[in-house]
């Protein structure tokens, strides 16, 4: 798939429930690879903090990200909107540092989107495909979130918060597709216990009861009643059958488990990349699954630089090694390239088969025969000049040669029976013969061996 953008940008207006400063919020257009980011606009040169796991500096009420000492406070609610709405490049510009609470639900951020509209963009989107089961547990909590293989991006929530009032439960997102209809409006919730304590500390200045949902857990008495009237500027205040406070209709009976679903979406788009799998969160909450957010991220990160790419082994080869031959000068045995499968501009791709006859073994080890490191680094070589060598007219009368060699590192041993698959892209442009390339030697599904080479070709003497 492509990614995508925004088509224009678009402005939100309200205020931040924690700091109950006026916000103005801008979503606008951002190019390819760009992912998720805030600017701060009302700040001195402008800081951008991207949407980075690596940035969260609390949890307490809400994902909160910090960069050089600029903080975004409570970035969930917006990045779960543009996940929901397969959205994968914008900057979201803010005068404050917390995005307007709204209604406490995504619903007005994917309104929003849908106004502004969705632009595809040229480049496919790079998705992190489950293929192993991975799991993060907050032993303090017993929260715990894992992730499996799927066809698609789902999830899961499993909430018990232990009250009469608001007991177990469960919510799934079978299709992301679903999100504007299923997840988006579900709204934020606290218990009125932890609402007294918020205000006793200042810090719910933004709230009001259309951007939360009260539960009432405990008695509440006169004064913490008049308390609560005050500070929600009504003139009377009740606690309905179904323990909320005032009469806020609810949108599902699950809104809770619902919302903490839209939670979790928000704070895994901090993994900075698009994932397709089954997340499955018990008792989920900002912690747990910001601290997932990372573990993924890593992992994620791990796997990309260690990325095998995939080839069809069984294809008619681009050349094969008589072709090889017309064009490089070496011959057997110290041919180390037996056919190529892809040739371009800029990248090369060739295959050596790795057998038991190689002459090197019998030296290399008697009774534990390994391919010499520095045959693998040759083997790369021969299959960069395949590329240096297709942009002269008459190849056979060049030769090539080493001129530097960089951070060269061996992985995994390489036996008899092995496929090894090069991978040789180019660094900068080939100039007057000298092409500088990252290479890679592949083999069984891992990385053995890559190098950063500098070679040149010579026209060869008397021609």
């Amino acid at each position: 798939m492509k990614q995508r953008t925004i088509a224009k940008e678009i402005t939100l207006k309200g205020v931040g429930l924690h700091t109950g400063e006026n916000v103005t919020m801008k979503f606008v257009p951002a190019k390819e690879n760009h992912g998720f980011a805030f600017k701060r606009v009302d700040l001195e040169g402008e800081p951008i903090i991207e949407a980075d796991a690596n940035y969260v500096v609390n949890t307490q009420r809400g994902t909160n990200l910090e960069k050089k000492g600029v903080k975004i406070q409570t970035s969930e609610h917006v990045l779960a909107a543009f996940v929901g709405m397969d959205v994968d490049n914008v900057l979201i510009e803010l005068d404050a540092p917390e995005p307007p609470i709204m209604d406490g639900s995504s619903k007005f951020f994917v309104e929003a989107i849908e106004e502004a509209g969705i632009l595809e963009q040229e480049q496919e989107r790079d998705e992190y495909i489950v293929k192993d089961v991975i799991t993060y547990k907050d032993e303090a909590t017993g929260s715990e979130i894992t992730i499996i293989p799927s066809e698609e991006y789902q999830v899961t929530t499993m909430v018990d918060f232990g009250t009469k009032v608001l007991g177990t439960q469960n919510a799934t997102l079978e299709k992301m597709t679903d999100f504007k209809s299923e997840i988006a409006n579900a709204r934020t919730f606290s218990f009125l216990h932890e609402l007294e304590m918020l205000l006793e500390h200042g810090l719910i200045k933004g709230g009001d009861l259309n951007n939360a949902i009260v539960y009432v857990d405990k008695e509440i008495s006169e004064p913490t009643m008049k308390r609560l009237e005050k500070a929600f500027n009504k003139k009377k205040l009740s606690v309905k059958p179904n323990g909320i406070l005032d009469n806020l209709t609810l949108h599902q009976p699950n809104e809770a488990a619902r919302h903490k679903l839209l939670d979790v979406i928000g704070d895994l788009a901090l993994t900075g990349t698009r994932i397709r799998g089954k997340v499955i969160a018990n008792k989920p909450g900002h912690y747990v699954n910001t601290q997932f957010a990372k573990k993924l991220a890593k992992i994620i990160k791990i796997e990309r630089r260690n990325k095998v790419p995939s080839y069809d082994l069984n294809q008619t080869p681009l050349m094969d090694v008589n072709q090889i031959m017309d064009m490089l000068p070496h011959r057997p045995p110290f041919l180390l390239v037996d056919k190529i499968l892809e040739l371009t501009d800029s990248h090369v791709v060739g295959v050596k088969n790795v057998t038991m006859n190689e002459p090197f073994f019998v030296g290399h080890f008697p009774g534990a025969p390994v391919m010499p490191g520095v045959l693998q680094v040759e083997a790369m070589a021969q299959t960069g000049g395949i590329l240096v060598l297709s942009t002269v007219p008459d190849p056979e009368n060049y030769l090539t040669f080493f001129m530097k060699i960089d951070n060269v590192k061996f992985k995994q041993q390489v036996v008899p029976g092995d496929t090894l698959i090069f991978k040789c892209d180019l660094i900068t442009p080939i100039r007057r013969g000298i092409c500088h390339m990252q290479a890679y030697a592949y083999a069984n599904g891992k990385l053995v061996s890559e190098a950063e080479l500098m070679a040149q070709i010579v026209k060869t003497k008397g021609e």
